[in-house]
């Protein structure tokens, strides 16, 4: 499994952003997808989630009506549309890699993520 995050960068309160993870090594229309992120100091805290087909998403509620996740199964890329951006939003994001077609309301432990990518938020 190899997961490849692009996209992060630095960007002022209001600002958007767009996300992308990159997949390779599986079969990236039979698993549902996340997104995770990290802050400083902070544990991981679970941001998005999308069915293997794209038909079902779900939010945490600190990200709800601000961010959308999506996904291009033939091309194999999961992607986070990330606007009304925040301080509060700045923190490592990961794309993570569910173990079935079903997607979670969490963090899975032990579940394959990229390598993260920096958001940063200036006010």
């Amino acid at each position: 499994v190899q997961l490849a995050e692009s996209g992060g960068g630095l960007v002022q309160l209001g600002g958007s952003l767009r996300r992308s993870c990159a997949a390779s090594g599986f079969t990236f229309s039979s698993y549902a997808m996340s997104w995770v992120r990290q802050a400083p100091g902070k544990g991981l805290e679970w941001v998005s989630a999308i069915n293997s087909g794209g038909s079902i998403t779900a939010y945490g509620d600190s990200v709800k009506d601000r961010f959308t996740v999506s996904r291009n199964n033939a091309e194999n890329t999961l992607y986070l549309q990330m606007n009304s951006l925040k301080p509060e939003d700045t923190a490592m994001y990961f794309c993570g890699k569910y173990d079935s077609s079903y997607l979670r309301r969490s963090v899975v432990p032990g579940m394959a993520k990229g390598q993260g990518t920096q958001v940063t938020v200036s006010s």
